[in-house]
């Protein structure tokens, strides 16, 4: 193969048609998750073989190459990551690209149900912050939209992510009939624990056994309610991503939200996302792709990079969600697919 070189000197970020430096990636390393959660994956999730999926070494190598076109921040995603066999040899592996200075971050996103036996090799390995993943603190609804889950797990995970000196964003979707009531207490907890934590609507992505609309919950109307109880101040912080910031007075903590539904955020999209089997995904809302999978097993790391390069010179503008009775998912994909 020929190697593409990952120097920072020569590093720069690739530019999408409307001037968006795109510099984040996030790449999924398995479709498979321990959890069901009820607005994520249907209860008998079909999973891809094995043999589809991308190795270890490939996922290696298919980072270093977008190191090398500029990328500064990797995420590692799911399903669930910690679940995918030599996962910790490939954050091992990533971590020179960290300490060459090519890489600003290595981080990922989890449910934390395998956290607490990772937490300190992660550490060890450069990761400095992960997003969990947690929509409850109450057992029986955890289980209930998990399909079967324990909160326990998932707790004792950030608890050892913390103690190994790893700074938490806590990722809650919001869902009208399991956890609206109990969103100021997810607030406070997290505030509480010295965690960020984020607000997301439920999107439309995949095929599930129930109809989103019964469950979306608008940001709109949860910031309204936390409005009246605290005093939200907004933030200037700007990550290129879809999050809106504010601090929370009366806890000192940075609550943020994410709205797709209900307001577009991706005038500053810097980011593409790669599934397990190595298809890039130019935006989470659109069908258009490019496979990377036969172009890297060709062997060649410059032709991989000219494929993501053609690729990300056709970025689109924006997603088209929409949220509603009787309609379909905007893509047919499930979101344990292309990464959180």
């Amino acid at each position: 193969m020929t190697p593409l070189s990952t120097s920072s000197q020569t590093a720069m970020p690739m530019v999408d048609p409307f001037g968006r430096s795109i510099d984040y990636v996030r790449v999924s390393v398995t479709d498979r998750c321990d959890l069901r959660c009820t607005y994520c994956m249907s209860e008998r999730q079909t999973f891809l073989p094995r043999v589809e999926l991308l190795s270890i070494e490939e996922l290696d190598r298919l980072c270093s190459v977008f190191v090398g076109l500029g990328t500064r921040r990797l995420r590692l995603t799911g399903g669930e990551p910690l679940i995918r066999k030599g996962f910790m040899d490939l954050v091992a592996g990533l971590s020179r690209h960290l300490r060459s200075g090519a890489l600003d971050e290595l981080t990922l996103t989890t449910n934390g149900t395998h956290l607490a036996e990772h937490a300190g090799s992660l550490a060890r390995h450069g990761v400095r912050r992960i997003n969990v993943s947690l929509d409850t603190l109450d057992p029986d609804a955890y289980r209930r939209v998990t399909r079967g889950g324990d909160l326990s797990k998932a707790l004792a995970g950030i608890a050892a992510a913390r103690a190994a000196g790893i700074a938490i964003k806590i990722n809650t979707v919001a869902l009208k009939a399991d956890n609206a009531p109990d969103l100021p207490d997810m607030v406070a907890w997290a505030h509480g624990e010295g965690h960020e934590i984020t607000l997301i609507e439920t999107m439309p992505l995949g095929e599930i056994d129930a109809d989103r609309t019964d469950q979306f919950l608008s940001l709109t109307e949860v910031r309204r309610d936390l409005e009246a109880r605290w005093t939200l101040t907004p933030l200037a912080r700007r990550t290129g991503g879809p999050s809106r910031y504010v601090r929370v007075e009366e806890t000192g903590g940075t609550l943020g939200f994410i709205t797709p539904m209900t307001h577009t955020f991706c005038e500053t999209c810097n980011r593409v996302r790669v599934t397990c089997t190595g298809r890039l995904y130019l935006c989470l809302g659109q069908d258009d792709h490019a496979d990377l999978r036969p172009v890297l097993r060709a062997g060649d790391d410059a032709a991989v990079a000219e494929a993501i390069r053609a690729a990300v010179a056709r970025k689109p503008k924006s997603h088209d969600f929409r949220i509603g009775t009787g309609l379909a998912p905007a893509v047919a994909r499930p979101m344990s697919m292309t990464g959180g």
